[in-house]
């Protein structure tokens, strides 16, 4: 699946997802369903970035190698952005339109978009390089008008002490 836009990835994805969480929430509640979802997908999250680090140029992970990434998730036009700021330390940007929140909404799942796809972008960061941050106060997804992407990247404090000797 790798060849394909990371957008028709979600939608097939999707299409297996909702009938189990359908049937997940009839037998166990909304809320456990997606507990148990919100979970699930986190840690496919996790897993699919370390296979990316795993890949960064000379095994070393960045923010750069990060945002060389992110095309991944633009293709096809998946997402309008503008973008605010962008370096070794900072990638600040907006999401104007988001097509995934448009095919959740259209496939009758608006109400797990959420765990479907934002779900996984702090998780990627935790899985790919953890020093990647990521601070969003809304997304469209949510019903705001933009989402608001804001990641950082943190060197600990020992190894800032450590890089000062």
């Amino acid at each position: 699946m790798g060849d394909i836009p990371t957008l028709t990835k979600r939608r097939l994805q999707a299409a297996v997802i909702k009938p189990i969480y359908e049937e997940m929430a009839a037998v166990l509640g909304e809320e456990k369903a997606q507990s148990i979802l919100g979970n699930a997908i986190r840690k496919a999250a996790i897993a699919e970035a370390g296979e990316f680090a795993g890949k960064a140029p000379g095994g070393k992970t960045s923010l750069r190698s990060f945002i060389n990434l992110f095309e991944l998730w633009t293709a096809d036009g998946a997402l309008e952005i503008e973008v605010h700021e962008e370096s070794e330390a900072c990638f600040s940007f907006d999401v104007t339109r988001c097509q995934y929140a448009e095919t959740y909404r259209e496939m009758g799942m608006g109400q797990i978009g959420h765990l479907l796809s934002c779900n996984r972008d702090a998780s990627f960061c935790e899985g790919y390089d953890p020093n990647i941050k990521l601070d969003r106060q809304q997304t469209i997804m949510n019903g705001a008008d933009r989402c608001t992407f804001r990641y950082r990247y943190e060197i600990p404090s020992s190894s800032k002490a450590s890089n000062q000797d």
